[in-house]
């Protein structure tokens, strides 16, 4: 036995990742007195400036955005009550395709074992339980994801830690429910083509390939303000425009697929720490 605490990690792309996917485990775990460690690993520069000024827009200031949205994050986290944040401050790469995704500096083009070698620092450090981060496509393809992905499963290899490792994911009947949502939204939405309907039908999994349900729905209200929090890239954060009422019906429960686990705990799991308390 050990007095250190039991510890959640985890590793996000850029500042607001982390409420939307796992703002509700980050705020439950916290209430149970669980260490809760976030690390961003982008500056998030690539976001909307004041007044939404677009990236490659002129008066898009990468600098003053990353400084205005760092700090959105320490108020977001503070929301959570997560116990530690971590920044690796790499330059936000933007979309795919994107002319920042080849800059100097962007996470996108920072060598794997790089990156794996910072987070494995601060692994060996917090000697996390639980790790949560990214599928191998960053869930939807976003560079910044793919590398936080790649950077963590590198960084575990580095270490002789063995969590439980956890990729975030949507079960397919909450896609449809939330286009079913966007539609009601914004009824006058067009259909997306065949081509952007097929890959959106491809985005996270089939129920019954989902190890990990866990309900976070007493905490919906924090995650919807700790998204809230992120003010500055509020016309990109869809969620916000349903209110805090449908958004918990929604959004009341987080979705995970268990990668690594020691435990033999039984799936599907309703607690990313069953097997160790």
């Amino acid at each position: 036995m050990t007095d250190r605490p039991l510890t959640l990690m985890a590793v996000h792309a850029h500042p607001d990742d982390e409420a939307t996917g796992t703002g509700g485990v980050l705020a439950r775990y916290a209430a149970e007195g669980i260490r809760t460690v976030l690390v961003t690993c982008t500056d998030g520069g690539c976001g909307d400036g004041p007044g939404g000024v677009k990236p490659g827009d002129p008066g898009h200031d990468p600098a003053a955005v990353a400084l205005m949205r760092r700090q959105e994050l320490q108020e977001s986290c503070d929301v959570l009550k997560v116990s530690d944040l971590e920044m690796l401050d790499y330059a936000d790469s933007g979309m795919m395709g994107w002319p920042t995704n080849d800059a100097p500096g962007s996470f996108w083009q920072t060598p794997v074992q790089e990156g794996a070698a910072r987070l494995a620092e601060l692994m060996r450090h917090y000697r996390p339980d639980v790790v949560v981060t990214y599928d191998e496509n960053g869930f939807y393809g976003h560079p910044d994801h793919i590398q936080a992905h790649r950077i963590t499963m590198a960084a575990l290899e580095m270490t002789e830690l063995a969590p439980k490792v956890y990729w975030t994911t949507m079960p397919r009947s909450g896609m449809r429910r939330f286009g079913e949502i966007m539609r009601e939204f914004h009824p006058d939405m067009p259909e997306p083509d065949p081509a952007e309907a097929a890959a959106m039908a491809e985005i996270g999994l089939p129920d019954d390939e989902i190890s990990t349900w866990v309900d976070t729905t007493a905490f919906s209200g924090q995650k919807f303000d700790s998204l809230a929090a992120h003010a500055s890239q509020g016309e990109n954060i869809f969620f916000l425009k349903m209110g805090k009422e449908r958004f918990g019906e929604l959004m009341g429960v987080e979705t995970f697929v268990r990668v690594q686990d020691t435990t033999d705990a039984a799936i599907p799991e309703n607690d990313l720490f069953a097997g160790l308390r």
